[in-house]
């Protein structure tokens, strides 16, 4: 059964459920059915096995837990001898034998239900008289990895949270991600990795605050194993949601990952994994959403641990909380010279550029880049993602940047390289192909600049570029990637005071403190300018301020260092106006045609 055919499948048993659940409530009954199905098939060969050795061991008087495990072939199994087949043998008695089945599963697996409340779903099940006809229906599905791959699993998992989540106007985008999205970020992460993408029986860690159902896990893992089939992946995760939890913590143990690893909780207030440092990091925070619920945890950590915690260099303001995740992220890198770590974050826009000099934006941004952490940032197209069409981008942050990276940052303008879905998924209307995956892949790579032709998007050489180049209908070429130093994206905000006059326009002076005998300013006539990190402030001051007011002064107690990335300013190519008489000539055919058409309604 094809994966799409299986969806349908599965979200027919929504048929069955309407009238005695709302819309909004369906995913409650169908995702951990899907679970618990999915659970029953890995299980099936070795039940029998699994039975036995409990019997043997219970006899011998022996905790029979490292036996039974042993004998699953799993890191779970289940001590019932009821499976999900069987339990369609006893209609009269569907729930308390379906109660026995889930609490004969190990801890690991019981705890998922309780966190899909699963029990409280039964019982409202069987007063409707509906659980045998749901039962059924899942029992009658193979949902074994043999049939079903775990990559297909999830994608099934992902596509029936969309649809549960646009029934109750959610956003899907909070639980997972595109994956053609995080196949291009687990590229960049690998890159420069060659121990990780050839010496056998290497191990590498990764971890994702933001786990959602598991979807960024588990494609790293697929990644690095189909490029050193010799690697092994270690997996961390911390989750938010309940059922995204509970999913993301079955999909780990059906492939044999220690679910001690995977934390329900709240990453920002409650870091589920303290101690614990990675060598690689994916996340897709959720975009624009505040963090008020869990200030008062945050602030406090900032201000008793400062840069000993995790958000010594500032806080973002509480309408959008994406900085926090990156700021997490960062205390979660292994030292350098333990090896060093890189991550990948997706953001939108607004951690770029929001905030002035001296706010937490400007602060968390100019930590990272004098800090020389961040490597690149790949703007996305837009409506790439299943809850937005804005903008979106990936941030590389690394603190084992390579010789030739080192004070440099690279952009990449990717906002062009898509193609049309056949079918849109919510907000998602864009996909990344094979083909601008390795292009992209490729032009960080290569972490130089690249300039393309804007009709045949062809590089352009170095040479040509140098001579002025100009496309087949004069157009100048357009920039895809860019290098900048660090500094490049630095200012500094200069105060600028004018004096006070009084009335026979003479200057007011201070009459205390430290500036005593020195003109008092004029605050209505207070100015700000911004200069660039590079540049002294006083010739700057000197050439564009003194010539037109050359009473003002610069007050330095009020200097601030603030830093942004203005991404699409980079990119932007000036397409100057068409001539004015092609424009005329235009005009002048609209209104004949006009006229013409009013002169066939008056016949």
């Amino acid at each position: 059964m094809s994966q799409q055919n299986l969806s349908s499948f599965i979200w027919s048993v929504a048929d069955l459920l309407r009238g005695d659940y709302k819309q909004s409530e369906y995913g409650k009954v169908i995702l951990p059915f899907t679970v618990l199905r999915r659970l029953d098939c890995v299980l099936e060969p070795t039940k029998q096995a699994v039975l036995s050795e409990k019997e043997k061991r219970e006899k011998a008087k022996l905790n029979p837990e490292p036996f039974l495990l042993k004998a699953s072939g799993q890191l779970f199994y289940n001590t019932s001898p009821l499976d999900m087949k069987k339990l369609m043998g006893d209609q009269d008695n569907i729930a308390e034998n379906t109660f026995s089945y889930i609490q004969a599963f190990s801890e690991d697996v019981r705890d998922i239900f309780e966190c899909f409340e699963f029990h409280s779903q039964l019982d409202r099940l069987s007063k409707a008289n509906l659980l045998y006809l749901v039962a059924e229906k899942f029992a009658n599905i193979d949902l074994h990895p043999d049939t079903v791959s775990n990559a297909e699993m999830g994608l099934i998992f992902e596509e029936l949270i969309r649809k549960f989540a646009e029934l109750s106007n959610e956003t899907a985008g909070e639980h997972f991600t595109p994956r053609e999205v995080i196949r291009l970020m687990v590229n960049l992460l690998f890159i420069e990795d060659d121990d990780a993408l050839s010496k056998p029986g290497v191990v590498r860690s990764l971890y994702d605050p933001t786990a959602g159902t598991g979807g960024m896990l588990s494609v790293s893992d697929e990644h690095l194993s189909s490029l050193n089939p010799d690697s092994r992946m270690v997996m961390y995760g911390q989750e938010l949601n309940d059922e995204s939890y509970a999913i993301c913590k079955a999909d780990m143990l059906i492939k044999g990952q220690d679910v001690s690893n995977i934390i329900n909780g709240n990453t920002l207030s409650e870091d589920g994994l303290p101690s614990q440092k990675f060598d690689y990091m994916l996340s897709n925070p959720p975009f624009g959403v505040e963090w008020k619920k869990i200030q008062k945890d945050v602030k406090k950590e900032h201000q008793q641990d400062g840069f000993n915690g995790r958000f010594g260099p500032g806080l973002p303001r509480v309408s959008d909380g994406s900085l926090l995740f990156l700021m997490h992220l960062i205390s979660k890198m292994r030292p350098t010279k333990d090896g060093g770590s890189r991550f990948g974050i997706v953001l939108n826009g607004s951690p770029l550029f929001t905030g002035s000099a001296g706010s937490g934006e400007s602060e968390i941004r100019r930590y990272v880049l004098e800090n020389d952490l961040l490597e690149a940032i790949i703007g996305l197209p837009t409506d790439m993602f299943y809850n937005t069409g804005i903008s979106t981008y990936i941030w590389i942050v690394t603190n084992r940047k390579p010789a030739h990276r080192k004070g440099k940052v690279q952009l990449i303008d990717a906002s062009e390289m898509w193609q049309k879905m056949r079918k849109s998924l919510g907000s998602k209307r864009k996909e990344l192909s094979d083909d601008h995956i390795a292009e992209i892949t490729r032009l960080f790579g290569e972490a130089k600049e690249v300039y393309v032709d804007p009709e045949t998007r062809q590089p352009i050489s170095p040479k040509k570029l140098a001579a002025g180049y100009k496309s087949e209908h004069g157009q100048p070429p357009v920039p895809i990637s860019r290098i900048f130093k660090t500094t490049d994206f630095g200012y500094q905000t200069i105060t600028v005071e004018r004096p006070l006059l009084d009335e026979d326009g003479q200057q007011q002076l201070e009459t205390r403190g430290k500036k005593k005998g020195q003109p008092k300013p004029d605050s209505k006539l207070r100015d700000t300018e911004e200069v660039p990190l590079g540049e002294d402030i006083h010739e700057y001051f000197q050439r564009e301020v003194e010539p037109h007011v050359p009473d003002a002064w610069i007050d330095e107690d009020k200097t601030k260092i603030g830093y942004e990335i203005p991404f699409n300013r980079h990119f932007y190519v000036f397409k100057p106006p068409r001539e004015l008489d092609e424009i005329d000539t235009e005009l002048k055919g609209v209104t004949d045609r006009i006229v013409e058409m009013i002169g066939e309604l008056s016949q």
